[in-house]
Order: structure tokens, then C-alpha cells, then sequence
């Protein structure tokens, strides 16, 4: 098994679960087959294993450094952009006329999540350029299209998002840059942006900034920001670079993980000089951002998802070959110890990890299977449920696959907290993505003050006709009988919660029914997680329930326990959070700054 992934497990979920195969149906991929997804699969596990994965420790040990005027980072960096480019990873969504692959998203998340297992850090950097390179697609001008997504495309140049600010953080309508218009149509921007990954490195020849800033004179709050091409130099109609552009880093901020992508404080206009282009119109710049945020927040759950994943694959492996201690009724000293895998605690450890990690990747390809639909099939419902569970598959692989690595630390035990293992740096680096493109309380209150109830609900409609569909499916398979009669159960709890929180909103009760929106959050994501395993455990049953291949029935065997497990250890918290939700439990609403 490869340690960054079982791939049995990823061949099911996109073949068998997500019918990956059914995406020829849409003209865009009317191309493609299995064997060409599974080829590029191959290719990038190959370039993840063999440049990534190399030098995660060195990456994360070796941090890049700043002597004032330029970044360094290890040579192993820069060799892994050049494969990864130069396989047309960086352009694989987008069109044949592009010189893309046009790849599915449930595809290209596959292979991303390959990269992410390798080496985090070293991976932010082609993905932050991907995101970035589809905004200027979707909304940059043709001058802009063909003056910098070429570079972005091939791997010259890469890119960033700059939203954040010092004394701004997450409240983006209060930012201070601004940008004064120029009588050539250009406009110079002037301000600071902090924690911008890949905001400065020796990896690419240039950096595309994308920068939110507030035109001199615009409105106050989030219908005053625009978005504006802001290059570290400036480039020609050619595609060459030309002088350096008024962008400094004035100085790198040092992470507890994903200590590889370099987290900048960049400087704009400090000499008056800096060059930046509108994209799209005035004032319409977060809703162009968040094409790329919401593209950012899946993958942020896929990389949580996928850190998640390395770590149980690492402490499965460990627990399988490490011997000590034996069965609590063995009395006999001399006996043979049992690998620790044995032990009903470390099952129960490594069971979480399972049902957490794999949970949440079907929940990300799940996505990515919604984003298919929606942008090349053209199907409106998938869009609408894609809106509703983006909060979901940002927060809940952020919550569980961080979970996941903190279970691995311990059924390593000592040799867990220490650096000569790799499942203490999974735990570092996974702990910033519950932070990455917006906090859990954010995403929770998108999900319950806005997302739920967005076009009448009608995300959560389609969302629940898929959950009906698949315990009607699973209707007659007597192993899942006791998991679906009590997610059924919980199925009704869920539904009051939901209408009781509709109806305090209605009546005015706002702040009362979103100060514990982050339990309804964690809530619905278990709701959603614990559905896909009921999916993964009966198409596994029907697909490979008649093999007389021993893999195939462990598997099968696998995937049933684990939504045993998911259903019966995890689901039950959801009777108390119910209870706190419905009565509007104010207690940490009431706490006063002085009490503590």
C-alpha cells in the first residue's frame, strides 16, 4: 500500500461511488475514459512520491529563509514545481484551446490530494497558482488572459490571493488598501496584506498577486472592494517581464506547519509605484475573490482530509508491525507480546482515524463531483447543493482529519511526539486548516445565518432527496439494517433542529440563534459524513459483497465497520447539541470580558 494513500480505496470512491465514468456523458469530458483518469492518477502519484514526498521532513526542518533582500528555499522545491508543471498539472481543468487537459475536478481533486499527502508545503504553491489563474480566466479581461495566464499556465510565473490584512483579519469589508485610478487605465495601489502564502520565493521567475484594495473615494464595507492583477514585475504584451514592480516583502512569518510555503507581510506602494489592474468592474472584487476562496475552501479540505489520511496510513502501518503488551486476561509473562494493533483501544483509535479520514475524503470528491456538474454539465440543482455544503467540506475534514492526527501521535505513543516519525508534523501541519480561507465560526455562520435557508432551502432539499435515495438503496441489506434505523432516527432530531433555528431567525432572534452556530455546524457535518458511509458501505456491499477475493471482502468487511463505527460512536453526540441548539443555550453568549 502506498503511504500516501490506499488506492483501492480512491479507485472505489471515484468509480463505484462517484461514477466517475458517467462524466463522458458531459461534452467537456466526452474524451476522457478510465484509462486516461486512472493514467494521469498514475502520473501524479508518481511525481508526488518520487519530488514531493523526498523532502517533506527537509522542507518542514529547512524553512525558507529571508537575508533582507531575497527568499531561499531548498533546491528540492524548485525541482518539484518544474515536474509538477511540466506534467500540465497546473492547467489540467482547463480547455483543450488552453492547452489544458480539461480535466474533471473530480479527477484533478484526486490527483491534488496525492500532492497534499506528499508534502503540503511544497504543494501550496502550484495550487494557490491554479486558483488564481482560474479568476483571471473566469473574470480578467482577454489582455489580461493573454498576458498572464501563459506564464501561469507553464509554470514562469505563479500566484497568490492578498486579502488579509494586519488589523483586519477575517473582516474583509473593513480593509484599508486603496487604489487610485490612473489616466492610463491602470491604478496604483498603496497599503499592506499579511499571512499571504507564496506571496514571495526563488521558485518561479514571477509572482501573480491578486489583491483586493478599495478604489479612492468607493464605498465603505464589501461592496466598495475591487481585485486587481498586482505582478512582482510588471510584464510585457509578450509575455516577458519588464521592470520590478513597487511589491516588498517586508518579511516572512514563521508557521507551526506548512512550513514550506513560504507566509509573507508584503508592503504595496511603499515608494507610490505600485502598478495594479482592475479585474472585472469596481466594487464587484470579493465576489471574483470568492471563486477562488470557495475553490480554496475544498481544497482545504482535502488537503485536511488527505494530512489526515498520511497519518493513519502511518500509525496502521506502525501499529501493525510494532509488538508490546498482551491481552489483559494473559497472565503469562513469558508469552509472545502482540503487535499493538491487537488492542482494543488502538482498534478504536485506528478505527476513528478510518472513519474520519475516509469519510471526508468522499465528502471532498463528493464536492468535486457537485462542481462537474454544475460548471460542465450545467445542472443547476448540483450548484445550489454545492453552495450548501461548501462550509461542510472546508470544516468538518479541517475538525476530523486533525482529529485523525492526533489519534496517530497517540497509538505511536513516544515515538509519536518525536521528529524522527512523520505523524507529528501531519498534526503541525494539519492544525493550520482549521484557520485556512476562514475559521470554523465563519464557516458556521455561513452555513446557518445564510446557506440554509438561500432559494427556500433549497440546497437542504436536494441534499435530503439524496439521503432518502441511498437508504432506500440500502433498504435490504440486513448489515447496514441497525446503522440505518438509527441515522434515521437522528435524521428526525436534525430535521427539528433545523426548522426550531428557522423559526427563531424569523422572529428576530439573530445573534440568540447564530452564538452557537458552530454546533450546528459540526451537527450537519456529521449528519453528511455519516450518510456517506451508509453510500460507501452499500455500494461496497454491492459491488464487491460476492468477490471470493479475500482483499475484496476485507475491504467490504472495512467499510461496513467503520460506518458501524461513525454512526454509533459519533452520530450519538448529536441528541445533546441538539438540545443546547434548540433552547438557545446562551452560556457562552452570557459570559462577560471581565469574568475571565
Amino acid at each position: 500500500m502506498s503511504k500516501l494513500i490506499n488506492n483501492k480505496d480512491l479507485s472505489f470512491l471515484l468509480y463505484d461511488v462517484f461514477n466517475a465514468n458517467n462524466l463522458s456523458d458531459i461534452p467537456a469530458y466526452a474524451d476522457h475514459d478510465q484509462t486516461t483518469y486512472d493514467s494521469v492518477i498514475k502520473t501524479a502519484q508518481r511525481i508526488a512520491e518520487d519530488y514531493f514526498a523526498n523532502h517533506n521532513s527537509k522542507a518542514d526542518e529547512h524553512e525558507p529563509q529571508f537575508d533582507g533582500e531575497k527568499v531561499s528555499t531548498i533546491p528540492e522545491v524548485k525541482e518539484a514545481w518544474k515536474h509538477f508543471s511540466e506534467s500540465g498539472l497546473l492547467n489540467a481543468r482547463h480547455s483543450y484551446d488552453d492547452g489544458g487537459m480539461q480535466l474533471p475536478a473530480l479527477i484533478n481533486s484526486a490527483c491534488c490530494g496525492l500532492f497534499t499527502s506528499a508534502n503540503p508545503g511544497t504543494a501550496g504553491y502550484p495550487f494557490l497558482t491554479s486558483a488564481a489563474a482560474n479568476v483571471i480566466q473566469a473574470f480578467g479581461s482577454d489582455e489580461q488572459k493573454a498576458k498572464y495566464l501563459p506564464g501561469m499556465f507553464n509554470g514562469r510565473f505563479s500566484g497568490t490571493m492578498a486579502l488579509t490584512e494586519p488589523d483586519v483579519g477575517s473582516s474583509l469589508g473593513d480593509l484599508t488598501t486603496k487604489a487610485i485610478p490612473q489616466e492610463d487605465g491602470s491604478y496604483k495601489l498603496k497599503g499592506q496584506k499579511m499571512y499571504i502564502s507564496g506571496g514571495d520565493q526563488d521558485i518561479t521567475e514571477n509572482i501573480v498577486h491578486l489583491v483586493l484594495a478599495r478604489v479612492e473615494g468607493a464605498n465603505k464595507g464589501v461592496k466598495g472592494i475591487s481585485l486587481f492583477i498586482t505582478p512582482k514585475f510588471l510584464v510585457n504584451d509578450d509575455g516577458s517581464l519588464a521592470e520590478r514592480n513597487d511589491v516588498k516583502l517586508a518579511g516572512l512569518l514563521h508557521k507551526m506547519g506548512y512550513r514550506g510555503t513560504t507566509s509573507t507581510v508584503l508592503s504595496f506602494g511603499e515608494e507610490d509605484n505600485c502598478t495594479g489592474y482592475l479585474i472585472g468592474e469596481e466594487g464587484k472584487g470579493l465576489g471574483y475573490m470568492f471563486k477562488m476562496m470557495n475553490e480554496a475552501r475544498i481544497g482545504v479540505g482535502l488537503g485536511a482530509a488527505m494530512i489526515g489520511y498520511r497519518g493513519y496510513l502511518e500509525s496502521l502501518d506502525y501499529a501493525k508491525n510494532r509488538p508490546q503488551g498482551r491481552k489483559p486476561s494473559s497472565k503469562d509473562s513469558s508469552s509472545k507480546p502482540l503487535n499493538i494493533v491487537e488492542h482494543a483501544d488502538v482498534k478504536r483509535m485506528l478505527l476513528a482515524q478510518k472513519s474520519y479520514v475516509e469519510g471526508s475524503l468522499a465528502l471532498c470528491l463528493f464536492a468535486s463531483r457537485l462542481v462537474d456538474e454544475h460548471e460542465a454539465g450545467g445542472h443547476a440543482d448540483s450548484g445550489i447543493l454545492l453552495d450548501l455544503l461548501t462550509p461542510i467540506v472546508k470544516s468538518f475534514p479541517s475538525s476530523y482529519g486533525l482529529k485523525a492526527n492526533d489519534y496517530a501521535i497517540q497509538v505511536l505513543g513516544g515515538a509519536g511526539y518525536i521528529r524522527e516519525y512523520p505523524v507529528e508534523q501531519c498534526y503541525r501541519d494539519n492544525r493550520l486548516n482549521p484557520i485556512h480561507e476562514g475559521t470554523y465560526g465563519i464557516q458556521s455562520l455561513d452555513l446557518l445565518g445564510r446557506k440554509l435557508w438561500m432559494k427556500n432551502s433549497q440546497g437542504l432539499q436536494l441534499l435530503m432527496e439524496r439521503v432518502q435515495n441511498t437508504l432506500k438503496q440500502a433498504k435490504d441489506l440486513a448489515s447496514l439494517a441497525p446503522q440505518i434505523k438509527r441515522y434515521q432516527q437522528k435524521l428526525n432530531v436534525f430535521s427539528q433542529v433545523v426548522m426550531q433555528l428557522g423559526q427563531s431567525l424569523q422572529s428576530g432572534k439573530v445573534d440568540e440563534t447564530l452564538a452557537n452556530s458552530a454546533l450546528f455546524l459540526d451537527m450537519m457535518g456529521k449528519m453528511v459524513v455519516a450518510w456517506l458511509w451508509i453510500e460507501m458501505a452499500s455500494v461496497a456491499q454491492q459491488k464487491l459483497g460476492d468477490s471470493s477475493n479475500q482483499e475484496d471482502q476485507d475491504f467490504v468487511a472495512g467499510k461496513v465497520q467503520a460506518c458501524r463505527y461513525f454512526i454509533e460512536w459519533e452520530l450519538g453526540e448529536i441528541e445533546h447539541q441538539a438540545e443546547l441548539l434548540k433552547s438557545l443555550d446562551s452560556t457562552c453568549a452570557d459570559m462577560q470580558e471581565n469574568w475571565f
